[in-house]
């Protein structure tokens, strides 16, 4: 047993005693050792230090985090306890003195022995105890509780103090016969009734006699205030005449209050009715053309019973004549020149009427309808005798079906769109477009949605052949522009693709030119068309747009790619410029293209010179064949020139031409020309890249322009152009470089100033010093509770930690616990249903 015990000694004592890693100790060494000198912590123990510090966090903060939650903490309030420089003794005799004290005081409060006269509401306590108050009331209620002595001596005193009362009262009078108890109660009863009838009496005077003091109050009160009467002072008062402010204010209230209007309708319930209105008139116009009459229907034999008194019967119009006489005969002939007059009129509504189908309501055929007379028959003795008229309608079979439908079914392909609108005039064709949107609106079927996006491509190809046609038909175009507008804003996505992928060939085309023979021509008429439609349907001042960039890129590509070989090739190009001008007049984009391409036709109005001052860029010339395309040298023409606009249609192909047309036709390009430099001028003007412009424009129309003798207007468009550049030329000036070098600054040679300092705690004042030490021991101090509050949330989260380990190891076990005893009263329960199937 003891070398069991030893050895057990010897196994625990290393534990006990656990020596600390070397690698862990820290020791701080001193290169020299200072007489005087304390050193503390020469030897570092990691191990020790953290127990000790875990030792005071556990009996500290551990604390205080466990009873964070409690308030019941007990505080000793005792005299004296918290108080050093009292001995015990001096605390005990000061607690009893305070104890004697305050049993002393409670004694002289809740002490009723004493001689003192307790009051409640100010009466004293005996007074009330007797009941001697009198309440003056005459209800059975207010009596209650006020019972006199002789009633209280004679119901609850046994009625032997009452007798007692009378023997004695009685006693004086001799020879009376003494009072039976029901006599005396009697005679109670009866004085209690009379002293109740006193009591009324005095009230009922009382109250009369407050009546009267009010009354005779009253009448003083007036001789007491000195008031006027109130009428008096309403006469002597002058009412104030109404203010204007007060007259407008009163007029208001008198106007009529606004009234609610009907509620606006949807897109749907619109879309819903056209379609009802163009039916019905379809309808009503195939009725038309089948010979059939608006009143046959109408008149057709309906069932009538026997009591049908006719309540609503109306009679038709009287279509017979009225007899009148003029000098002793019968006035026929008027009646008939009357007709015939009508007759002209009735057609004449009926054109009319067809050519506005939209003004008349669906049901109004006013226009159909018209009254035919006819011809009296002569009777002997010259008298006539007159028909009814029958009234027949106008409108014949053929001229309904000449008539537009107002119904159409969405095209399926492009032949069947060109079908429908081929062969028909302008506004026709654009009254079918508009016919084909309202009768397949998106909300009045699910596929029609797909329907109008197909539209929309079909009538762009559409609008590209009619611009394609010769003569190209410019105006049925610009009514066509409208109803893609409309298309546009109910599918603009649908819109954009279809635009994109026209300028997409387009653009293909010219690459494939340009491949292939190194230049290119500008396009028809028809791209140009679909350049302006999409200036017109979509945002140019958008800075990047999927349609709007592409068509600029186009431009610019036109005008850059494309030479100019004849005056179709000029107008043109005008025409790009002026897509050019209306697509940036918003963002006003500078487009180096659009100047160039427009000093480059000028130069060919002028005559070729070896210098210019300016170098012309692609696509054109200094000297060629082209150069001198706008040159007008024939002074009869020139005189005979009148400005005008130039047709577009110029740009499909120009018919031939005498010299005078092609000169007038030169005059009108650089007229145009001008117009459209002008308008750049006013766009550009505070742009400073416009600068690199300004200058060959006005050095151009200055020396060049100026020798050659051109009409008037552009003497005049040429003066105004140069007035607009006058301010260019005074705010920017061109970048040159300059001739001579420039002058260096002067440098001044740095003053160097050594300063030496041996170490960091010399070279200063006491105070700097004593400063510098204050903000080290702080930075050190703050630095050291940082480190301590990061200790101890670590060692909270640790104790967190713990506490939730705990909670789910106990819930664990409980669980488990729960699970052993149900299985075993499952298997408790199964063994007993074993038994009892067994038995």
């Amino acid at each position: 047993m003891g070398k069991a015990k030893s050895a057990g000694a010897r196994a625990k004592a290393p534990a006990a005693k656990a020596r600390p890693n070397p690698f862990e100790v820290k020791v701080n060494r001193q290169k020299f050792q200072v007489l005087g000198r304390r050193t503390r912590h020469d030897v570092g123990m990691p191990g020790v230090s953290r127990a000790r510090a875990l030792q005071k966090r556990t009996q500290t903060l551990l604390k205080e985090y466990k009873e964070r939650n409690k308030s019941n903490v007990f505080a000793d309030r005792r005299f004296g306890e918290y108080d050093g420089s009292m001995s015990p003794e001096e605390k005990m005799m000061q607690r009893f003195a305070l104890e004697q004290q305050k049993h002393h005081e409670k004694k002289s409060v809740y002490n009723l022995n004493e001689d003192e006269e307790l009051t409640h509401y100010g009466q004293s306590l005996a007074d009330i105890e007797k009941h001697h108050d009198v309440v003056d009331s005459d209800s059975d209620a207010e009596d209650r509780g006020t019972l006199s002595a002789e009633l209280t001596a004679a119901h609850f005193g046994g009625g032997g103090g009452l007798l007692h009362k009378s023997a004695s009262q009685q006693e004086g009078k001799a020879g009376e016969h003494p009072k039976s108890r029901r006599e005396l109660i009697e005679e109670l009863i009866a004085q209690s009734k009379q002293e109740k009838r006193e009591r009324q009496a005095q009230r009922e005077d009382a109250l009369e006699l407050t009546e009267k003091l009010d009354q005779d109050w009253k009448e003083i009160q007036t001789l007491l205030s000195h008031r006027k009467p109130k009428a008096e002072a309403r006469e002597r008062k002058e009412t104030p005449k109404p203010d204007a402010y007060d007259m407008v204010v009163r007029e208001l209230g008198f106007e009529m209050k606004a009234q609610p209007s009907n509620r606006m309708k949807t897109e749907e319930e619109l879309a819903r009715e056209e379609q009802e209105r163009l039916r019905k008139l379809e309808a009503d116009r195939l009725r038309r053309m089948r010979g059939r009459d608006e009143g046959d229907s109408r008149k057709e034999p309906q069932h009538a019973s026997a009591d049908d008194l006719d309540d609503g019967f109306v009679l038709d119009a009287d279509d017979r004549r009225l007899l009148s006489y003029r000098d002793g005969k019968m006035n026929v002939e008027d009646d008939v020149r009357e007709e015939q007059s009508q007759e002209g009129s009735g057609t004449e509504s009926e054109e009319e009427g067809a050519d506005s189908e939209e003004s008349d309501g669906p049901d109004s055929h006013s226009d159909l309808e018209s009254n035919t007379g006819s011809e009296g028959e002569e009777r002997p003795g010259g008298q006539q005798r007159q028909t009814p008229q029958r009234r027949v309608t106008s409108g014949e079979p053929g001229a309904a079906g000449a008539e537009l439908p107002y119904t159409f079914a969405a095209p399926e392909s492009y032949e069947a769109l060109r079908s429908l609108l081929s062969g028909r005039p302008m506004e026709e064709q654009s009254l079918v477009v508009e016919r084909i949107q309202k009768c397949n609106h998106p909300s009045l079927a699910e596929g029609n949605k797909a329907k109008l996006e197909k539209l929309f491509g079909f009538l762009l190809e559409y609008v590209g052949d009619l611009a394609t046609s010769d003569p190209p038909d410019l105006r049925v175009i610009d009514k066509l522009v409208v109803q893609l507008y409309n298309l546009c804003q109910m599918f603009p996505e649908a819109a954009s693709s279809a635009v994109q992928f026209v300028l997409r060939d387009a653009m293909h085309e010219l690459q494939e030119r340009l491949e292939t023979r190194g230049r290119a021509a500008f396009p028809g008429l028809d791209v140009l068309v679909y350049l302006k439609i999409a200036g017109l349907l979509f945002p140019t001042s958008d800075f990047w747009h999927p349609v709007v960039t592409p068509a600029l890129v186009c431009m610019s590509q036109l005008l850059t790619k494309c030479p100019v070989l004849c005056l179709r090739d000029v107008v043109k190009g005008l025409f790009v410029c002026s897509l050019f001008l209306d697509y940036v007049s918003l963002s006003r984009r500078f487009i180096p293209e659009l100047l160039c391409f427009l000093l480059g036709i000028l130069y060919t109005a002028t005559p070729n010179r070896p210098s210019r001052g300016y170098t012309l860029v692609h696509p054109f010339r200094a000297l060629g064949k082209n150069s001198e395309l706008l040159l007008v040298s024939d002074q009869e023409d020139v005189a005979t020139w009148q400005r005008g606009s130039l047709p577009l249609h110029w740009a499909s192909g120009l018919r031939a031409q005498t010299a005078a047309e092609a000169n007038h036709t030169r005059l009108s390009c650089l007229a145009v020309c001008l117009a459209l430099l002008k308008h750049a001028v006013q766009l550009y003007r505070a742009l400073p890249a416009f600068h690199a412009v300004s200058r060959p424009l006005a050095a151009l129309l200055t020396q060049h322009l100026a020798d050659c003798s051109h009409p008037g207007e552009l003497q005049e468009l040429c003066g105004s152009l140069l007035s607009d550049l006058e301010p260019c030329a005074q705010l920017y000036r061109p970048l040159t470089c300059e001739r001579t070098k420039p002058v260096p600054l002067k440098l001044f040679t740095p003053r160097l100033v050594k300063v030496l300092e041996f170490g960091r705690t010399q070279g200063s004042s006491r105070a700097e010093q004593e400063r510098r030490r204050l903000i080290h021991k702080h930075r050190r101090e703050f630095k050291g509770a940082v480190r301590e509050i990061r200790k101890d949330n670590q060692f909270l989260a640790r104790m967190q930690l713990s506490e939730t380990l705990e909670r789910d190891a106990e819930r664990k076990r409980r669980v488990k616990q729960l699970l052993g005893s149900l299985a075993a009263q499952e298997g408790e329960w199964k063994a007993l249903k074993r038994k009892k199937l067994q038995r």
